[in-house]
């Protein structure tokens, strides 16, 4: 009995955390659990923002900062971080982002839409 009470609570628990979570398009689970850590944080102002960004053949993911100064940062889809594309005093990021050729596609995963 105790297992079973377990596994419900374990199953109500998943389903919850992936209600919250609100994906507008898929994404790694790396990038889940970095959501699932926001959303157990304050609101911040502004909101944060998960976008998936697709340029020269690859996928990466831009979050942004909870506000002013503060570098927006863009992690591969094994979640490592890549750089800092914008943002920080000067607005211009860390200077660390490669030199990507092709446009970049940007869709939203996320967005904190909490009060």
């Amino acid at each position: 009995m105790k297992h079973i009470l377990t596994f419900l609570t374990a199953g109500i628990f998943t389903l919850l955390s992936c209600e919250k979570s609100d994906l507008k398009i898929n994404a790694p689970t790396c990038i889940k659990d970095k959501i699932e850590t926001i959303m157990n944080n304050n609101v911040t102002n502004p909101p944060t923002q998960v976008w998936k960004w697709e340029i020269d053949g690859e996928s990466y993911y831009y979050i942004t900062s909870v506000c002013c100064d503060q570098f927006n940062n863009l992690y591969n889809v094994q979640c490592e971080f890549v750089c800092s594309p914008d943002g920080g005093i000067t607005g211009n990021g860390d200077g660390n982002c490669p030199d990507f050729i092709d446009e970049i596609i940007k869709i939203l995963v996320w967005e904190d839409n909490r009060d």
